[in-house]
């Protein structure tokens, strides 16, 4: 064996196990494992997770705040300060922070990423190609889904949509797209529809980011998953409209959503910064209904979206501190719903990504990371360091502390 992991706590309810590793897998999971590894680490009853899932970030964006900064904090000069930024890109620029928010990620115990990379007609593809190029060099820390995402739109944006085709040609994973930044939208959704079915790959929207309701399209993108066989393989993320919704008119659209298998990522960090400036007095949160859509079947998921730009300019690269925002904003810190949160950046997110061999069972990849708390419940409020991380059955990052207390 490669590794052993003993005495770790997998299950609050269950006995300390010891976990085996070899050859990039986990080979055994006992109570206790006979036999000696090349490594050997004794948790004494510290929790062990499967790898973080980060399911919604742009790297081709990050660690740009302090160039051209958004004023207003809303999202109209995010877009519009972005967008005057991009034509200055450098493919070294870009790698240099896409690299460092990378490592921000691996270190926090990100294994597994599904990134939006960006291009139009006004920069090309020099933060697609840069990001793909990363994607390869960065395989055995973390593993990368790239999203083709057209954020200028496509129709209003001659020349974007034979794009979508060639960066579907140079290996995206995933087609992406934001019909509320396009239009007319529904052709937007087709289009996405259309491009996905021909390259056999899933589909990843910005959706219904706004305060308000009106115009939402997520009823539509329902309908087109279900008509094209897509279930499953559908994700939105933001999509901050459905708070502006009231039970009566919600409640249809979350089961249309469960029917389509719909996954949302919900986006905190970004959507409590832009949202709701419009309001002088009882300030909307501007986040997705969290609550209610889990209660209803939906797969939900929390994420990063972008760490220090003019969307988001703040944020580290952890997740662990994403899902502790979400615990007060979307009312997540109950008895009963406290345990639902570990799952929004671990096994939920694995099923909207598609992954197979994720997860803390015998044959899976192991992608693990150990934390420093002993309860699984206080996983996501202790924001515990992660004492090991542990990519394709090899230790990445190891976290040495030290504590001194005067008293």
């Amino acid at each position: 064996m490669d590794i052993i992991l003993r005495k770790v706590r997998i299950k609050d309810e269950e006995n300390l196990k010891d976990v085996a590793i070899k050859d990039g897998k986990i080979t055994a999971i006992e109570n206790s494992i006979e036999g000696s590894a090349a490594r050997e680490i004794d948790a004494e009853g510290r929790v062990l997770i499967p790898g973080l899932i980060e399911s919604h970030i742009h790297l081709d964006k990050a660690l740009i705040a302090d160039r051209l900064p958004n004023k207003s904090g809303t999202l109209a000069e995010a877009i519009e300060v972005t967008g005057k930024l991009k034509p200055t890109f450098t493919r070294e620029d870009v790698e240099e922070r896409a690299r460092k928010a990378l490592m921000m990620l691996v270190k926090n115990g990100t294994t597994h990423i599904r990134t939006h990379s960006e291009f139009d007609p006004s920069q090309g593809f020099t933060g697609f190609e840069t990001v793909m190029k990363l994607k390869e060099e960065f395989k055995n820390l973390i593993d990368m889904q790239v999203v083709a995402f057209p954020q200028e739109g496509i129709l209003k944006a001659p020349g974007t949509e034979e794009m979508m085709y060639k960066a579907m040609d140079m290996g995206a994973d995933v087609v992406g797209g934001i019909p509320y930044n396009d239009s007319p939208a529904k052709e937007h959704i087709d289009l996405v529809f259309e491009i996905a079915k021909k390259y056999d790959k899933p589909i990843d929207f910005h959706q219904d980011f706004k305060d308000d309701a009106d115009g939402i399209t997520i009823q539509y993108v329902c309908e087109k998953t279900i008509k094209e066989g897509f279930e499953g393989r559908v994700s939105v993320g933001h999509l901050t409209s459905l708070g502006a919704l009231a039970k009566e008119k919600l409640n249809p659209i979350i089961e249309l959503m469960a029917k389509a298998k719909i996954s949302v990522m919900s986006l905190p960090a970004t959507d409590l910064h832009l949202g709701g400036r419009k309001d002088e007095y009882n300030v909307r949160r501007a986040v997705t209904p969290v609550r209610a859509l889990r209660d209803g079947g939906v797969n939900m998921c929390l994420a990063t979206n972008n760490i220090r730009n003019a969307f988001t300019p703040y944020g580290n690269g952890d997740l662990m501190q994403v899902a502790m925002l979400a615990i007060p904003v979307s009312h997540l810190g109950g008895a009963d719903d406290l345990p639902t949160v570990l799952p929004m950046i671990t096994t939920n997110p694995a099923k909207a990504l598609g992954l197979k061999d994720y997860g803390i069972e015998v044959g899976k990849k192991a992608d693990l990371v150990l934390l420093d708390t002993k309860i699984v419940n206080n996983a996501i409020i202790d924001i515990p360091d992660r004492l090991y991380i542990i990519k394709n059955g090899k230790i990445t990052v190891e976290t040495e502390k030290k504590i001194k207390l005067n008293f």
